[in-house]
């Protein structure tokens, strides 16, 4: 079998699979009000998110038009056809870079009309830094960074270096929205440089 056919039975089984799992979620969204009133005046946001709590927040924010930023190494192609079966538009490559080819794909889907969303950990860390990707993306946009996490009452940990989250069935998913932050700067340098501020404030947003 080709690699092309190999990848696309993974992702026929990995989208069955999450769908059938995820749909047995009991899921509950903390600070959500902020976020909605943003998408009803039309700002555009970012997501940032840690590379581990990935799968329940994918599936949380599908279908909302919403781009995100996957690797474009093999593990990142599966993942990427996963999250564009759940209504995502991908942008593919790294965004720890301000002057990236993603980064660029990413502030174009922004101005397009698009939210987007970026784990400024990924995608092979070190687990839990934040790159300045997300704070060059809203500094050129001016898009607000939209800080969220997930935790999960039962789950599986894989044993990778983001210690991936995987709720079990049936599990209650909390998924917490923190604070919508602006990236004021005179310039992009400047913007990347706010990265250490960026992440005590996800770090701040409970999660798993």
């Amino acid at each position: 079998m080709s690699d092309a056919r190999k990848v696309r039975w993974i992702v026929r089984a990995g989208v069955w699979v999450i769908r059938a799992l995820a749909t047995t979620w009991r899921v509950r969204t903390v600070g959500g009000e902020p976020l909605a009133e943003a998408r009803r005046t039309g700002q555009r946001v970012i997501f940032a998110l840690w590379h581990g709590e990935l799968l329940p927040l994918l599936w949380h924010q599908r279908g909302e038009n919403v781009a995100i930023v996957i690797s474009d190494h093999r593990d990142g192609e599966i993942i990427a056809r996963i999250a564009e079966s759940l209504g995502y538009a991908t942008v593919r490559g790294s965004t720890s870079k301000g002057g990236s080819r993603a980064l660029i794909g990413l502030m174009r889907e922004i101005t397009a009309g698009r939210d987007g969303a970026i784990t400024p950990d990924g995608p092979r860390g070190p687990a839990r830094v934040f790159a300045s990707g997300a704070a060059v993306a809203a500094f050129r946009t001016g898009a607000l960074i939209v800080p969220i996490r997930a935790r999960a009452s039962r789950a599986w940990r894989l044993k990778s270096w983001d210690r991936f989250l995987i709720p079990k069935p049936f599990a209650r998913v909390t998924v917490t929205i923190g604070p919508l932050t602006g990236v004021e700067a005179a310039s992009a340098r400047d913007a990347a440089e706010q990265a250490p501020r960026l992440q005590a404030i996800l770090d701040a947003v409970p999660g798993s």
